[in-house]
């Protein structure tokens, strides 16, 4: 193999995982994957979590794919036309598709999939797409239309399996879909079926041999262990107990710079792309609510410190509202005026009514998040001390963390890894249009609405001119500033590994293991 040193916050040697040729690819075998967190179900077309998706990618497919550097490819859409307008897609499915209990895949599945689940509970495509399309024809079974009530420039990238999972009519229509029976027992069309599944333990998936992909998956069989610990999983890499962990930290690739393992370094993970660990302010309670309170919180946290020792320099602090991975639109001057100083803090938080008591505190908080950002919790929390804001800190898991924010609006503040995706109408406008409020997971946690917000989202989501694009979308970074309807703390990278006698990974793509086989 050959090694090649590349710069990602710190320089280190990556394994790129090419098959040489005393390596002869080898069907069949299991590859056992670590997950951060429980996924509670594996509909991923009614949520955006990041450990569902990590897993059920897998178990089904989108109308395209995206290539390594996002381009649209072929999915379970074999063909595409655009109209010259713009206002119309027309789709060609593939008539050979059969879900994995042998059921024939329709155009009824697709527009089911759009209009039932993704438009209603899919916190990306009802922000994003959903106002868009004003109707899905299906003229006949393998034939799938879009009518849009404008050009919209992100309509392909929008459809892939992360972003647009189809699930199957058949088994989801007549349901609660957030209780759906076919939630916990799946039935994709993907490169893999469902076998089993043990809550906070594991989730086995087996080769779907009736793959239309001909020779695909190479895999027998996925296994993906729950580990909320990045050390815990580590640990179990080392030991051989893993065959990949599909994000750590910069740290531990130095601490696994010995090991006989394959690296890459991506942007992209399941879930989205782009991704900003972001801090929620509930803009429905009067301390989070107040600006003066917020803008002391953007001076008090110190964001170089979460960069440096909690994700070990893997990332960038966040200059803007909007990822810097999509540059045309990324307004990096937005957020330089804001640094920390704690004093200002203190004057902010005065100016507030938030006067100290007898111990030195002034208020006390909840925050909410998942147990995988732990760490970012412990540092915030020693920050905001020293103003005099005592953090309470809840972990919870993907199911009681979205009721507790999105269902019930019950917290003070929230963590959430917002993954922006390759274009703002994919993962930035479901955080801020004041459509996007709403009992959907991972959509507009703040509560935050302004009516020119909307409109700039609404112009930008409008035209595929880039340039007047970028104008609308910088209008509402300067905006964003000001408000602060949240606190961009920093960009996340993500590093995937695994082992060298495996091969085919693609950890930036919703179907990780897709491609992935056996090294003899």
């Amino acid at each position: 193999m050959r090694r090649i040193c590349r710069w990602l916050g710190l320089a280190f040697c990556l394994v790129l995982g090419s098959a040489t040729a005393g390596q002869a690819q080898q069907r069949g075998g299991t590859a056992v994957i670590a997950v951060s967190g429980d996924p509670g179900h594996l509909n991923p077309a009614i949520s955006t979590a990041g450990p569902l998706h990590a897993v059920a990618g897998s178990l089904y497919n989108g109308l395209v794919g995206l290539d390594r550097d996002g381009n649209p490819v072929p999915d379970l859409a074999q063909a595409w036309v655009l109209s010259e307008d713009g206002l119309a897609a027309t789709f060609t499915l593939r008539a050979e598709m059969r879900w994995h209990d042998g059921v024939k895949f329709t155009a009824a599945d697709v527009k089911f999939s759009f209009e039932e689940a993704l438009f209603r509970f899919h916190a990306r495509a009802r922000a994003g797409l959903a106002p868009v399309v004003a109707a899905i024809d299906t003229p006949d079974a393998q034939t799938v239309v879009f009518r849009l009530r404008r050009p919209h420039p992100a309509l392909l990238r929008q459809l892939d399996v992360t972003e647009a999972p189809i699930i199957p009519r058949h088994v989801h229509a007549g349901q609660d879909l957030a209780r759906s029976s076919g939630n916990l027992q799946p039935v994709g069309t993907g490169p893999f079926r469902f076998e089993s599944y043990r809550r906070d333990d594991q989730i086995v998936l087996l080769r779907n041999a009736a793959y239309f992909k001909p020779g695909l998956p190479y895999l027998d069989r996925l296994v993906f262990r729950i580990i909320p610990d990045a050390n815990t999983q580590v640990n179990a890499f080392l030991r051989g107990e893993l065959d990949m962990l599909a994000r750590i930290s910069a740290s531990d690739v130095a601490r696994l710079a010995n090991a006989d393992i394959i690296r890459a370094d991506t942007r992209a993970a399941p879930g989205g792309a782009n991704c900003v660990m972001t801090l929620s302010f509930n803009l429905q309670r009067p301390v989070p609510g107040d600006a003066r309170v917020r803008r002391a919180f953007s001076h008090a946290i110190d964001r170089a410190q979460l960069l440096d020792r909690v994700a070990f320099g893997q990332g960038r602090v966040a200059q803007a509202p909007i990822a810097s991975g999509i540059a045309w639109a990324h307004l990096p001057e937005s957020l330089s005026g804001i640094t920390t100083d704690i004093a200002l803090a203190n004057r902010l938080l005065d100016e507030a009514g938030l006067a100290r008591n007898a111990e030195g505190r002034r208020t006390s908080l909840d925050l909410l998040l998942f147990p995988a950002f732990g760490r970012y919790a412990e540092l915030m929390r020693h920050h905001l001390a020293s103003v005099g804001i005592d953090l309470r800190v809840r972990l919870l898991d993907p199911a009681a963390f979205v009721q507790s924010v999105f269902n019930d609006r019950d917290f003070d503040l929230a963590l959430i890894s917002y993954c922006n995706g390759t274009d703002p109408e994919i993962g930035v406008r479901r955080m801020y249009h004041s459509q996007a409020i709403g009992k959907v997971p991972f959509s507009n946690a703040a509560g935050y609405a302004d009516g020119e917000v909307d409109r700039w989202f609404d112009a930008a989501g409008s035209t595929i001119d880039q340039e007047e694009r970028a104008r609308s979308y910088h209008a509402i970074q300067r905006k964003l500033a000001r408000d602060l309807p949240y606190w961009w703390l920093i960009e996340t990278d993500f590093t995937a590994v695994w082992r060298a006698d495996l091969d085919g990974f693609t950890p930036w793509s919703g179907q990780l293991a897709e491609h992935a086989k056996r090294l003899r």
